[in-house]
């Protein structure tokens, strides 16, 4: 399987007025991040999956492997809260160009640490690619705690987690007794950098749609152990990561990219556009950043 290190952007998936997928702008973000980012995250929550149907992941999927040039990792998302359900759509992607799945906790149900487990071991089981785990209690409601990821490491086909509890303290009592192969990856871009220096990988990022090249900067010094060039690139998004996520994501995120000429701003409810208020905030930060 090839490397998911570094940087793994979490594609948006770009919309025309009229709710249509713009495959077009879809295109020129491929390239855009191709600049800096290690791999591509397709149909997570970024990306609006939520709001997708079954028929339009799958293209926006076919798409992004026929125009990935550089021939980067790519992962794709599929994730639930009805295991067979999620059994079922593995079997009806077409896998082939995919290196790993992203799945996340099972959300809204608040099932036991035992029925997570068991969620996960049964979705390993099934798919014929690798899985990364997914821990993101803010939306989920229910929290992958490290006894639960530990026991899920050992099995041959769950090759690591997208951490986005913020919980720090998890985050090392993961990386203290995971397996050495086991990718401790963060789901939150501004602590990329703490994960980096206990032993984590990469982080899978909202941010990087817009600024491939600075992650790059970022998770290439981290590696190195080169702190004080890693704080100096994490620190000029402190700014702007906030308003990013201030009515939904990836509400801030489309803004900024239409900023930059890539996408258009246009989400599907119920997300919906940012305020005159955060478009201005948004404005003023990406003048700073440029």
């Amino acid at each position: 399987m090839k490397s998911l290190r570094g940087t793994g952007v979490a594609l948006v998936t770009p919309f025309l007025e009229d709710g249509e997928i713009d495959f077009g702008s879809l295109k020129k973000l491929i390239n855009h991040t191709a600049k800096g980012v290690d791999y591509y995250v397709v149909m997570g929550t970024t990306g609006e999956s939520a709001t997708c149907s079954a028929d339009e992941k799958r293209e926006v999927l076919e798409f992004v492997i026929k125009n990935n040039r550089k021939g980067l990792p790519i992962v794709y998302g599929i994730g639930g809260n009805h295991t067979h359900a999620v059994l079922e759509e593995i079997d009806a992607t077409r896998l082939k160009g995919v290196d790993a799945l992203l799945s996340v906790s099972p959300y809204y149900n608040k099932p036991s640490q035992e029925g997570i487990a068991q969620h996960f071991e049964a979705v390993a089981e099934f798919s014929p690619v690798p899985i990364l785990l997914y821990n993101v209690p803010g939306r989920t409601a229910s929290n992958l705690t490290a006894a639960t990821t530990l026991r899920l490491a050992k099995h041959k086909n769950i090759i690591g987690i997208k951490e986005s509890s913020g919980n720090l303290e998890q985050c090392m009592t993961l990386a203290r007794s995971k397996p050495n192969d086991f990718l401790l990856i963060s789901g939150d871009d501004l602590l990329a950098l703490p994960l980096y220096a206990i032993g984590g990988a990469g982080v899978i990022s909202v941010l990087a749609n817009a600024y491939p090249v600075l992650f790059k900067r970022l998770t290439t010094a981290a590696a190195k152990a080169d702190y004080r060039k890693a704080q100096t690139e994490t620190f000029k998004l402190l700014d702007i990561n906030g308003p990013m996520y201030e009515e939904g994501n990836p509400t801030g995120v489309k803004f900024l990219l239409s900023l930059m000429g890539l996408c258009q701003p246009y989400t599907r409810l119920p997300l919906v556009p940012p305020s005159p208020a955060l478009q201005t905030k948004i404005k003023a930060l990406h003048q700073r950043l440029s």
